[in-house]
């Protein structure tokens, strides 16, 4: 049996070497002629997964090591008996990282306090959910919208997105990226999007480039609509609109869910996958990580508890330094995210901090944060 990996995924090489032959290509030299005795693939979004790779091919499984699987055909996939198998879920805690380090820097830059102020999350599955969580520990209020959810489970806990729009302070989008059924998000936030918006507030995207409407979303940044922002994921990567780059405050390359424990998570989940389908005995398998934590020591003496999470929370990662590297070398989006150095998580981190209080060590301990003393 044969298997064709992307060369990308971690911690990947030696797994299924007992049970297959497997390949490994670079995700985007991938071709219908590798397939052609090939039960298996293995791949990220950078492949594209539809007929013209796939057909009178005999893949049985794909099973990509990423959150979204907009990069396949699913359609052609289901007429044709290939099962898809995702990660949802693997970059949640490295994305809520991102966001939590992206508003506590805004703050900070912009001498603005966060709490109290109301966060509209669009989109409320595994990361959105994380999100949510984390900002009410920062002492933000939360307003929900995600419309597939409210139909299956009731609108209570949920608002409609025109409420979201008015009420919020802060947005950010957690949204897969589709073109169709009652709950299309391509060009999500178009014209009719921002005009709906009362006050200046903060923007984030970190979910797909094309749910936002590259030119109307300048337009709301000039004419004051958007008090800052912040965006990870660009329409036509890795082309990005550079006037954009220019007007935003926080750019990075679409690495907003890219740390190493995500993609350990994500490889462990499509290992899970390839071994149940084909009945492979693997068992539970892990990654193999270096476990030994890094040490985060702050005296708090004199600082207020927004400063404390923002010295904390930066210690483990810095957003600007990757939005530093991005606005040098903007030509190289693609190349930027292919050698990142991947960030560790917040259970990485030992935290030890001086004249401090219980209630903030509790809380960055609910964070993931191993507070020491």
């Amino acid at each position: 049996m044969k298997i064709v990996a992307d060369d990308r995924i971690p911690f990947l090489k030696g797994v299924f070497e007992p049970f297959a032959l497997v390949v490994y290509l670079p995700g985007k030299q991938i071709c219908k002629g590798d397939l052609l005795d090939s039960y298996a693939l293995i791949t990220r979004s950078v492949t594209k997964c539809d007929a013209a790779l796939l057909d009178g091919t005999p893949v049985k499984l794909i099973a990509t090591a990423t959150i979204g699987d907009d990069h396949i055909d699913k359609i052609f996939c289901k007429k044709n008996g290939i099962t898809v198998a995702t990660a949802a879920g693997c970059n949640a805690s490295a994305v809520e990282q991102y966001i939590t380090s992206a508003l506590l820097t805004l703050a900070e830059k912009k001498q603005f306090s966060i709490k109290g102020l109301k966060l509209g999350v669009v989109g409320v599955g595994n990361v959105g959910s994380r999100v949510k969580n984390v900002a009410e520990l920062l002492g933000m209020k939360t307003l929900l919208n995600d419309p597939p959810r409210a139909e299956m489970e009731g609108k209570s806990g949920f608002v409609d997105l025109d409420e979201l729009l008015e009420e919020s302070d802060v947005i950010s989008l957690h949204v897969p990226l589709t073109f169709d059924g009652n709950y299309p998000t391509y060009h999500l936030a178009d014209d009719i999007f921002f005009s709906k918006i009362k006050k200046p507030v903060v923007f984030i995207n970190s979910s797909r480039g094309k749910v936002v409407e590259t030119t109307v979303l300048k337009n709301a940044i000039k004419k004051g609509k958007i008090r800052a922002s912040v965006i990870d994921v660009w329409e036509n990567e890795p082309d990005i609109d550079l006037e954009l780059l220019d007007v935003v405050d926080i750019a990075t390359p679409h690495i907003a869910g890219y740390s190493l424990d995500g993609k350990a998570r994500a490889t462990q989940m499509t290992v899970e996958a390839i071994s149940k389908y084909f009945g492979f005995r693997i068992g539970n398998w892990l990654p193999r990580m270096d476990e030994e934590q890094e040490f985060i020591e702050i005296d708090c003496t004199g600082l207020d508890k927004q400063n404390i999470f923002f010295n904390t929370v930066v210690r483990s990662y810095d957003i600007l330094k990757d939005d530093e590297m991005l606005r040098k070398m903007p030509k190289n989006f693609e190349l930027l995210r292919s050698n990142y150095n991947l960030r560790r998580e917040y259970r990485f981190y030992k935290v030890k901090l001086g004249n401090c209080k219980k209630g903030i060590k509790g809380k960055l301990k609910e964070m993931g944060f191993k507070v020491v003393n």
